[in-house]
């Protein structure tokens, strides 16, 4: 670093001094200085703001911690791009550190204003300004908190709710099963004490237990049939039933062809204990199977809900590193899970995945968030027109770079609003029943944070949202976040 001299006409060519008069730049240059850095830090993100920084020549990089990281979050070679201490106007009202970290990568020429200075003369010459920036900072600080949390509980509720639906039906099939479970181990009690006091030999006994077993190995294997293969099987055992004197065969047949057993399985039974045993073996055998059937209902339900469970914190991204290498399509999959309720019975998902395409350095959590965003607002331009409609999600490689696509058969985006939808709280849902931060949030997310690209295609009955990420991690120098980079002339 060192110090130069401060030319009234060279800061004064600059857009943010160029409509000050000579008496002003004659204090910018006495109480201010031009001072030449060498590639290397200027100032480091926390410590406290000292100064105003005002490119003169060279190149700034500015960046942000994120974690164990220096995440880029701007870089520019533009005359007049500030960085530093440019909130010093507010005083202490807020903590004046800087919120940045400030290299330059090739030698570079700063006009450095004290902070105090810079705040004095803020005061002094735009009073008024000032006061409107201050209810500016202020008021949109508070705005975005509140839509902000307004926005995550809409999230929150959104996802919980259809989370709830979701187990409530396995959990509640569960429960079912496990009550008739219970009536079934109680009658195979009672039939077995009734076996056990008739009249069996104790060879037939054995040979009951050893097909018992045998059934219980081929309810595991049973075949899935169509209806009118399942229809006709259980005409043929319920007429072996009636034929062997079994009362209201009709009702054991369902239950053994739902477990794959036949005509000729009956046969093996009826061979084993004889005529006179035969109906008593053979209800003992249909406790058996339901009670097989049972636990497998069980076991699905409580397999499902485990599903949910670990769809839910694959969507959280709980007990996950924030960044990692992903495969955007589990993401994607555990985020239409989550969503499956809100996305309703009348929606169509078509999946078009690309399954050779390679884990992706991402942050998996706001990815995850992006996708909600994306299918909220394809379910919601659906739900518009009839509620009915076909949500399709696409992967693809794109370059060197993956492509996720959303595409939806609603009404479209009008060409003329179609380069806004990613402005902050622009929105075309009605009035209370959105922010305008969506697709902001995700555009931040998608290009700031990721590097990648987010855009849009419309046409009635074909949107298509498209989100291009690297595949792979961009350097040091190329890096982006989704802090508040700003979409300005600032640094």
């Amino acid at each position: 670093m060192s110090g130069l001299p401060c030319s009234r006409e060279e800061i004064g060519s600059l857009f943010l001094f160029e409509k000050l008069a000579p008496e002003q730049l004659e204090r910018l240059c006495r109480e201010g200085r031009v001072e030449r850095f060498e590639p290397g830090p200027v100032y480091a993100e926390g410590d406290p703001a000292t100064c105003f920084y005002v490119l003169l020549e060279g190149t700034l990089v500015l960046s942000r911690r994120v974690g164990s990281q220096d995440v880029e979050v701007n870089r520019s070679s533009a005359r007049g791009v500030y960085a530093g201490a440019f909130h010093a106007y507010l005083g202490d009202r807020v903590r004046q550190v800087y919120n940045s970290s400030l290299r330059v990568v090739e030698p570079s020429r700063f006009f450095v204003l004290p902070a105090e200075t810079f705040s004095r003369i803020m005061h002094e010459w735009f009073p008024m300004p000032v006061h409107l920036l201050e209810g500016f900072f202020f008021g949109n600080k508070n705005t975005q908190q509140a839509i902000g949390q307004r926005e995550r509980l809409l999230a929150l509720g959104s996802l919980s709710a259809g989370l709830t639906h979701e187990l409530n039906n396995p959990a509640a099939a569960a429960v079912r099963a496990t009550s008739a479970l219970r009536e079934r181990v109680a009658g195979m009690r009672h039939k077995l004490g009734a076996i056990a006091a008739g009249p069996y030999r104790r060879d037939t006994l054995a040979t009951l237990v050893e097909i018992q077993e045998r059934t219980a190995e081929r309810v595991a294997k049973a075949p899935a049939l169509s209806p009118l293969e399942a229809s006709d099987r259980e005409d043929t055992i319920s007429d072996w039933l009636d034929d062997h004197g079994i009362a209201d065969g009709w009702r054991l047949a369902p239950t053994f062809v739902q477990a794959g057993l036949d005509t000729d399985w009956l046969d093996q039974v009826a061979a084993a204990v004889g005529e006179e045993t035969l109906e008593g073996a053979v209800r003992w055998l249909n406790y058996t199977v339901e009670t097989e059937l049972l636990m497998n209902e069980i076991e699905d339900s409580t397999t499902r809900v485990s599903g949910l469970v670990h769809a839910a914190r694959q969507y959280s991204q709980l007990d996950r590193a924030p960044h990692q290498n992903a495969d955007v399509h589990e993401l994607l999959d555990s985020t239409l899970l989550m969503l499956s309720a809100k996305i309703g019975p009348r929606v169509t998902v078509v999946k078009d995945y690309d399954r050779t395409l390679p884990k992706i350095p991402a942050y998996p959590g706001e990815l995850n968030q992006v996708w909600t965003n994306l299918i909220d607002n394809a379910v919601s331009a659906m739900n518009t027109v009839d509620g009915q409609g076909t949500l399709t999600v696409r992967t693809a490689r794109d370059g060197d770079r993956l492509l996720v696509e959303f595409g939806d058969t609603g009404p479209g985006i009008p060409a003329d609003i179609r380069d806004r939808v990613f402005d902050p709280f622009f929105t075309t849902k009605p009035v209370g029943e959105g922010t305008g931060l969506g697709l902001d949030i995700s555009w931040r997310i998608v290009v700031n944070k990721h590097h990648g690209d987010l855009r849009v295609e419309s046409a009635p009955g074909d949107t298509r949202f498209q989100v291009r990420l690297p595949l792979t991690a961009p350097a040091a120098e190329d890096r982006a976040s989704s802090l508040d980079v700003g979409r300005d002339d600032r640094a």
